[in-house]
């Protein structure tokens, strides 16, 4: 009995860290950004303390609605075409005998060494209209002038897709790797082709990556704010965008209910991954 006492006792010293770290930096700033969602802005000190729920009726304006919906829509085409190239991607390197897989793998790993930053920086560089793209196109005759690259909505989106990629590469190769590839052969005995097989036994039992792969690409697709501002100037504006120039501006408690509209979609997408039978292990999350 004192044996059980102690390796509890034990068990909760190892883990009271944690809880100290999530109580801190979780729970208690997450209750600050609520409450302060629900406060007034002030002059001088930025907030005041008249008690309001104009914050959140002032989300239901059209310019506040219109970049939610951009936001939304861009979350979900980036998704989209992470899905397209990254579950094929994930399956293949699966597939590949282990030395040229770890070869792949180190390749895909190692720009999360250099600073995103200085990468998204380069796809700028890139399609400036003296960058090298644009200087390729000209020297070989296809284009008469620079193309506008930079500062659209289309190099928000290559940005996009670029930095979040691997999130949908890795829970699928993943869930691939662990596919007993038995039951695939057998539906190929009982007659089935190679494409009714891929998409009646391999994708369904790889589902659970596929999801996971989902969810890590969609949330953070919608707070990426230094995307727009790097590759889509000022006309580029997101839901992290606006949250960010509503701090400068001073305005925390517009900026803080809108932050809480974000969680609120983030927490329905999770809920919903969750319902579906998505496990919270492979998202890493909890």
């Amino acid at each position: 009995m004192k044996a059980n006492q102690q390796d509890r006792r034990f068990s909760l010293l190892l883990k009271l860290p944690m809880y100290l770290w999530t109580i801190m930096f979780v729970f208690v700033a997450l209750l600050y950004i609520i409450g302060l969602s629900f406060l007034s802005r002030g002059e001088r000190i930025g907030i005041t303390n008249e008690v309001t729920v104009s914050n959140y009726a002032r989300l239901a304006d059209p310019q506040y609605l219109q970049v939610m919906l951009n936001s939304l829509k861009l979350s979900v085409l980036t998704t989209l075409i992470c899905i397209v190239i990254g579950y094929p991607f994930g399956y293949l390197m699966a597939r590949l005998k282990p030395t040229v897989r770890s070869i792949i793998m180190l390749l895909l790993i190692v720009p999360f060494w250099t600073n995103s930053l200085i990468r998204i920086y380069g796809w700028r560089i890139l399609l400036m209209g003296n960058g090298p793209l644009n200087t390729f196109l000209l020297n070989l005759g296809i284009i008469s002038s620079p193309l506008k690259l930079l500062n659209t909505d289309g190099a928000v989106f290559l940005g996009m897709v670029y930095a979040l990629i691997p999130f949908m590469i890795l829970p699928t190769f993943t869930t691939v790797d662990k596919l007993d590839f038995s039951v695939v052969e057998a539906a190929r005995d009982l007659g089935a082709s190679p494409l009714r097989a891929f998409f009646t036994i391999t994708v369904p039992l790889t589902m659970a990556g596929l999801m996971a792969g989902c969810v890590l690409v969609f949330i953070p697709s919608m707070g990426l704010f230094f995307l727009s501002d790097l590759l889509g100037g000022s006309k580029s504006v997101l839901a992290g965008n606006l949250i960010q120039n509503l701090i400068k501006s001073r305005d925390l408690p517009m900026a803080s209910a809108l932050s809480v509209l974000l969680l609120a979609v983030t927490g329905g997408v999770i809920a919903l991954y969750r319902k579906a039978g998505g496990s919270a292990g492979e998202l890493g999350l909890f």
